[in-house]
């Protein structure tokens, strides 16, 4: 019983002792502790088995169990104290809230205390400053009420004086009395609801009513709008009005000036009337000399009448401006019939000049908005098509042909009244374009009456190529056109400009350049082939003569030429035209044919050298080479190549050195159109033997030599020859080379030939395997067995042999094939 008593005590103990992970991690935080005891997982059969690990173990049971009482003995002390400890804490605690409790009650009562005298501090402050702030306040209303009354009699007394000065017309003492009783008057708005104040302020709203009539009268007695003379004239009194109508609403003086400068210029509208003879174009310089004369006479009669700032001369101008830009302009719609280009320039011409003559005198404060188009100032160019504006030369070039001297656009930064009277002409440049389209026309058919009758240039090698002096003369006229619109307009007269621009830039390239590139003929120059391998050097004839070679690289030159200041002639109409029509300017389809010009060209140069070569080709695949018996010089049919190519491409390299990438071109496009030719001849040539082969070997290196010196040759500076064509020449000749190699092998044993083939040239084609039978001489009957291995070869062709030019027969041949085959290339290192 006593067993089972204790087992549910250790039962009872361990569920009361369950604590939660957090306790526990507390309590080993503040009490860390090594000892198995204090483990939350202890577990005492281990802990038995660890004291007493073996039966000999057991021996020492009775110190264990006395150091485990003695340590309970110890813990049940510690426990004891403890709560021995604990017993009086509670009434500690109650004391202590007691005594905290008494102290807040005192402390609040201190704090109610030191409210009660800071209130009745306060109070006691404002029963000492009550009777100052009265007296403050007394003070402030009666100073105010001083100055009121001040102001009061000021205002009434300078209204009184208002009325009398202005019914004695004392205006130069109003204008000083009427400023200081509007000052005055500012001060009395929120006293307005007092019947006084009311009625003062309204007599001085009469007394500037009054002043005003009477100044326009004054003004309307002394200049009357009827009838061309003034009678009155400046004088003192109106002198003084003006500074009053300053003062005055701002209307006053508006229709002073109106009324005045209409009256200004009353002689001008009679003199000028429409049916008048001097109010046409070819008398618009009397317009602007007649007021050039009144400006003159205001500054004489009124210069001191008017303020400063009213700028009254600037306004007579601007003013003349408005009226004549009307008059031009219903002129001109009367009589538009009569218009010629040359009387439209004249009148603009003097028109800008009379605009720049404004902007050199006066500041264009006095312009409203939207009376002006402002432009913006161009960016600095770097275009070389043209120097801003008119060059000296170019102007020795207008005056030596006569025409008449253009005016020059002042910048719009500098000249505010650009365009206030030249627009109007704007509408009647449609006469300007049609007589620039009618100039166009006559200047190409000039051109090409010229190319007839002095033939073709002669040959510029110094320079690198004759330009055809038209096509500098074309673009100083675009460039002369260009110029005089855009001072004429920036808008759409500059589009249609633009395309009459793009019409003569095609007509020039299909009249004066295509239309004079030379025929090619379908001849064959003459030559036979018994003629070609016998001919001696320098026996042969171009299909060009040397003036029409010169005259294909002097088209080139200029379509180069065309087509670069074309590009550059759209960029210039770009900076001159409105940004809003930018984009409808665009020369692109010009420069297209430009370009086909020097594409055709190019082609017609390398037809001619290629024809020139043709006869040396079928001359070679005539040839008997099974009968040749030993190897010599070069044959003949090379020596023909080199020679047409010593003849021809050194004067289209010196005509061309100006465009040294045209000649480029057709260098490259020559290899590509001879080598495949030169290839496709050389499998005419069958059968060969062995000795032919090393012959033609010979020969395709002779002219692999040639082709890869052809940029420079004939020349004394050696250039290096373009990598690209140099690729383009050793990648065919390569190929050439090798086919001649291949036949050169011998085609047993089979297997060998056949991947010897494949290994030399990369070709997976049969037919090109078959013509290289065909060249070898052998028999259908023996081609078909070696057809058939080839296809059956052709699966696993080797890699790495495409493009090669270093190979050789690497494949066991007989001694005597490699002795002659050596033999070859000393030959060929010899010659070289």
């Amino acid at each position: 019983m006593m067993e089972e008593e204790e087992l549910e005590f250790v039962e009872e103990l361990e569920a009361v002792l369950q604590l939660t992970p957090e306790v526990q991690l507390a309590i080993e935080q503040v009490f860390p502790s090594q000892d198995p005891l204090d483990q939350a997982d202890f577990n005492a059969v281990e802990y038995i088995n660890t004291l007493f690990p073996t039966e000999q173990s057991l021996a020492n049971i009775d110190d264990v169990v006395n150091k485990i009482r003695l340590k309970i003995r110890r813990l049940d002390d510690n426990i004891r104290t403890v709560v021995r400890g604990q017993t009086n804490v509670g009434q500690d605690g109650r004391q202590a809230l007691e005594e905290a409790q008494k102290a807040i009650q005192q402390l609040f009562g201190k704090i109610k205390d030191i409210k009660d005298k800071a209130e009745k501090s306060e109070q006691m402050v404002k029963e000492i400053t009550r009777d100052i702030k009265q007296l403050d306040h007394a003070k402030r209303h009666l100073t105010t009420s001083i100055t009121t009354l001040n102001h009061l009699h000021m205002l009434a007394g300078g209204v009184d004086s208002l009325e009398a000065m202005t019914r004695r017309r004392q205006y130069g003492e109003v204008a000083n009395l009427l400023q200081g009783v509007m000052n005055v008057l500012e001060h009395f708005h929120k006293y307005m609801g007092i019947p006084q104040i009311r009625q003062l302020s309204e007599r001085v709203k009469a007394a500037q009513t009054e002043l005003g009539q009477q100044i326009l009268a004054d003004f309307e007695e002394a200049f009357p709008s009827q009838g061309t003379k003034r009678p009155g004239g400046p004088s003192n009194v109106l002198r003084d009005a003006c500074l009053v109508a300053n003062i005055l609403d701002p209307r006053i003086k508006q229709e002073i000036i109106k009324k005045f400068i209409k009256q200004h210029l009353s002689e001008y509208l009679v003199l000028f009337q429409e049916n008048q003879d001097i109010a046409w174009l070819d008398k618009i310089d009397r317009r602007y000399a007649w007021v050039k004369r009144q400006l003159v006479d205001y500054e004489e009669k009124y210069g001191r009448m008017f303020p400063r700032e009213w700028h009254m001369m600037e306004r007579i101008s601007v003013e003349f401006c408005h009226v004549t830009r009307t008059e031009l302009s219903r002129i001109m719609r009367a009589r538009a019939k009569e218009i010629e280009v040359k009387l439209l320039l004249f009148a603009i011409q003097r028109t800008t000049n009379f605009e720049g003559f404004l902007a050199k005198h006066f500041s264009g404060c006095t312009l409203t908005d939207g009376t002006l188009k402002k432009l913006e100032s161009p960016p600095p160019s770097t275009n070389p098509f043209l120097e801003e504006e008119t060059t000296p030369e170019m102007e020795e070039l207008a005056l030596e042909k006569g025409e008449l001297e253009q005016p020059k656009k002042p910048k719009a930064p500098d000249n505010p009244f650009h365009g206030i009277v030249s627009k109007c002409f704007e509408p009647h440049l449609y006469v300007y374009i049609e007589s620039q389209d009618k100039n166009l026309s006559e200047l190409i058919d000039r051109f090409v009456t010229d190319f007839k009758a002095q033939g073709p240039p002669k040959p510029n090698t110094d320079e690198g190529g004759a330009v055809l002096p038209s096509c500098a003369d074309l673009f100083v006229y675009y460039k002369k056109c260009m110029v005089q619109c855009s001072q004429l307009s920036t808008g759409e007269p500059m589009i249609a400009l633009t395309t009459i621009f793009q019409k003569y830039l095609r007509e020039y390239a299909w009249k004066i350049l295509s239309g004079n590139l030379p025929k090619t003929s379908s001849s064959s120059g003459g030559l036979t082939i018994s003629s070609l391998l016998k001919e001696k050097e320098g026996s042969e004839v171009a299909r060009f003569t040397l003036e029409e070679l010169c005259l294909i690289c002097s088209i080139l030159s200029t379509a180069e030429y065309c087509l670069a200041t074309t590009q550059q002639l759209e960029e210039k109409l770009k900076e001159k035209v409105d940004v809003s029509l930018t984009d409808r300017i665009n020369l692109t389809g010009e420069m297209d044919t430009f370009s086909t010009v020097i594409s055709s060209s190019i082609q017609l140069l390398v037809q001619d050298l290629d024809a020139a070569c043709d006869p040396a080709l079928i001359a070679m695949s005539k040839m008997p080479w099974q009968n040749v018996e030993h190897v010599g010089d070069q044959s003949p049919y090379v020596t023909s190549v080199i020679l047409h190519i010593k003849q021809n491409v050194p004067i289209i390299r010196d005509n061309l050195a100006s465009t040294r990438k045209y000649f480029t071109q057709f260098c490259i496009k020559f290899a590509n159109s001879f080598i495949p030719k030169f290839i496709t001849h050389l499998f005419k040539c069958k059968p060969i033997s062995m000795v032919g082969a090393e012959q033609l070997l010979l020969d395709t290196h002779s002219l692999k030599m040639v082709l890869l010196d052809l940029p420079s040759i004939g020349s004394q500076v050696v250039r290096k020859a373009p990598a690209s064509y140099t690729k383009i020449v050793v990648k065919g000749m390569t190929r050439a080379e090798m086919i001649l190699k291949v036949v050169m092998a011998p085609h047993e044993p089979l297997v060998v030939f056949v991947d010897n083939y494949i290994k030399l040239l990369t070709d997976c084609n049969t037919e090109t395997f078959q013509k290289i039978l065909d060249m070898k001489g052998l028999k259908r009957s023996e081609q078909s067995g070696m057809l058939e291995l080839f296809r059956q070869r052709l699966p696993a062709p080797p890699s790495g042999a495409e493009n090669s030019s270093t190979l050789s027969l690497m494949a066991p041949t007989p001694e005597q094939e490699s002795s002659r085959i050596r033999k070859l290339e000393k030959l060929i290192k010899k010659r070289l």
